[in-house]
């Protein structure tokens, strides 16, 4: 969501010239591919992390503009509301050495921002959903001060004609609210993992990530709570979904109608699928007319950029201009440590690679309904979930990341070229995890539990415990 645009309000003309642009890029795409334009063979990480600015209470502290012009660092963004902020990191050759290096990045990166916002008497942390956020927080006066926010707002209601965005969570609680503009997307904050892949390959790749989406989250959650409600294990995912829906959504059965959506299928032949699907499926929102070069598809990537597939591909152009694509997976949530995100980026590059080598269409013999079906059940239960996995056998969640997707995914660090030693750094940790049950989501209910429902002290204890770098499964509680 982050590229600047020029522009807050849009004639019919607009529209119709953005179309006009967006359908010529998408065919100049096609022919771009079929010639070889897409010609870098490695593979490559990278990673965005959402960042919470806090005031020492605990509470959403909205001074983003502040604190980015202090930092002064381009590759720290703001989000949409003021109280966050993105840390993005530069790409790494996928290889030895990685994942030591991702975590010394993000340790660097981290430290330093925290530095600048304890000088602003802040905290900065990373979580899925602020536990202490409140309803009027989430509200315009708090929007980042870009002009691209202001205009999505407005197309998304006016898509909507007018009428209000309605938020219906059922968990252990059950929250509806009703919401008069799209902010409530800016409580929910994530752990994005890019990897750039072969162009010939990326289909199976693409087909792989959505596989790794359950066992990645089931041991992922850090977002249990919203205005003091125990929803989702990993509420993010229902909350994103429904506070930037646009309307004529039916139901299960036409997921691909909605903004953020897990889509209604595998790629069958190549990603330029979704391209197509994109203007076939997907009402334009910003119809900005953009003067960049033709070639480098401004307005494909513009418009692709307010569709929010949990697995999204994506086009990019390296220092000397080359053209590349890389998949962005969305599910995992911010936090709870630098060790722990490094960890469950261990867990995604390492077990798609795996997937992908074994079966480009669907591995494991997986029907996508399967894998659609077993996100949800991971976002709502975690680790409890049960998943369909080989063969469409269902298992519980834990005996599925335990005794086949770590082995796999160690199976696919390998082959990625890293030692057993680095491998064993992170892995060991998602195992930790899920043999005590202790992700981020369970240590917020048990210790909410333990300090008689203070959701402040708990984030206090949180922020505490985050402080001291120590996995989350490492953790007390009641403490």
């Amino acid at each position: 969501m982050g590229q600047e645009i020029n522009l807050t309000h849009f004639s019919d003309a607009d529209f119709q010239q953005f179309h006009d642009r967006l359908s010529g890029e998408t065919a100049s795409l096609r022919r771009f591919a079929e010639a070889g334009g897409f010609s870098d063979t490695r593979f490559i990480a990278g990673f965005e992390l959402e960042a919470w600015l806090l005031d020492h209470a605990g509470l959403p502290n909205p001074v983003n503009e502040t604190y980015l012009r202090t930092l002064n660092d381009p590759l720290v963004v703001p989000e949409l509301s003021r109280f966050n902020v993105e840390l993005n990191a530069a790409p790494i050759e996928m290889g030895a050495g990685v994942l030591y290096a991702m975590e010394a990045s993000l340790n660097a990166t981290w430290g330093r921002c925290q530095q600048v916002a304890h000088g602003m008497d802040a905290v900065l942390a990373m979580i899925g959903i602020l536990p202490t956020i409140r309803d009027s927080d989430l509200c315009l006066k708090n929007i980042s001060a870009m002009k691209r926010y202001d205009a999505l707002n407005a197309q998304v209601l006016q898509q909507r004609n007018g009428k209000p965005i309605h938020i219906d969570i059922q968990g252990q609680d059950h929250l509806q609210s009703r919401r008069p503009d799209v902010m409530l997307e800016a409580a929910t904050t994530s752990f994005q993992l890019h990897l750039q892949v072969p162009f010939d390959q990326a289909s199976g790749y693409f087909n792989a990530t959505l596989q790794t989406c359950a066992p990645l989250l089931a041991a992922g959650v850090n977002s249990p709570l919203l205005f003091g409600h125990r929803l989702w294990q990993e509420t993010r995912v229902p909350l994103f979904e429904q506070s930037v829906e646009v309307g004529g959504y039916q139901g299960l059965a036409e997921p691909s109608i909605r903004r953020v959506t897990f889509g209604r299928d595998y790629v069958a032949d190549s990603l330029l699928e979704l391209f197509q699907e994109n203007i076939e499926q997907y009402p334009v929102l910003l119809p900005v007319l953009l003067e960049d070069d033709p070639a480098r598809f401004p307005h494909l990537r513009l418009h692709n950029g307010a569709i929010w597939r949990w697995v999204r591909p994506l086009i990019g152009f390296d220092a000397e201009g080359h053209a590349h694509l890389r998949l962005e997976q969305r599910v995992l949530p911010s936090g709870p440590t630098v060790l722990d995100m490094v960890a469950n980026a261990a867990f995604y590059y390492g077990l798609v690679h795996a997937l992908a080598r074994q079966d480009e269409r669907a591995p494991n013999g997986l029907s996508f309904s399967d894998t659609r079906r077993n996100f949800y059940a991971a976002a709502r239960h975690g680790l409890d979930a049960e998943l369909a996995w080989q063969d469409g056998i269902r298992q519980p969640a834990r005996e599925c990341i335990l005794e086949t997707c770590l082995p796999l995914a160690h199976q696919g660090l390998q082959a990625f070229g890293l030692s057993g030693i680095e491998i064993d750094r992170y892995l060991d940790v998602v195992e930790a995890r899920t043999r005590s049950g202790q992700t981020g989501a369970q240590w917020q209910l048990h210790q909410l539990e333990a300090v008689n429902g203070d959701v402040p002290r708990m984030m206090n204890d949180y922020l505490e415990n985050q402080r001291s770098g120590a996995p989350v499964h490492e953790w007390p509680v009641g403490c």
